[in-house]
């Protein structure tokens, strides 16, 4: 079973970019569909991106296509997000995710889709 940790949050002004990482240890890190998902004070952990085992497929959320890019990197079990353009609403604990299975299926949005998650990490964007 793979675990995952977060990195790279912190407080950024508007306009400004972060790059997140989420280390992977144990399991294959390869096998796995991977993605991110954010959760801002009183809302629903909701899904950002998503990226597939060979990084041939990405997914958005519409509120970040254009601004924000996930990639990976297969031989550093290394996931990222490139954020930039940033907005305070992008103010959110951004968590990354993890799911076994080589067919990314029309639920790949839900919280339910993945078995494996993050700490979380802090992404504050404010002047």
């Amino acid at each position: 079973q793979v675990q995952l940790v977060e990195s790279g949050g912190g407080l950024v002004q508007p306009g400004g970019s972060l790059r997140l990482s989420c280390a992977a240890s144990g399991g294959t890190f390869g096998d796995y569909q991977l993605a991110w998902f954010r959760q801002a004070p009183a809302k629903e952990r909701a899904f950002v991106a998503l990226i597939s085992q060979s990084g041939g497929t990405r997914f958005y959320t519409d509120a970040v296509k254009g601004r924000f890019t996930i990639s990976r990197d297969n031989a550093a079990n290394t996931m990222y997000l490139q954020m930039d353009s940033l907005k305070a609403e992008d103010t959110a604990v951004y968590y990354c995710a993890a799911r076994d299975s080589r067919i990314v299926t029309s639920a790949y949005s839900t919280r339910d889709y993945y078995h494996t998650w993050g700490q979380g990490t802090q992404v504050t964007v404010s002047s």
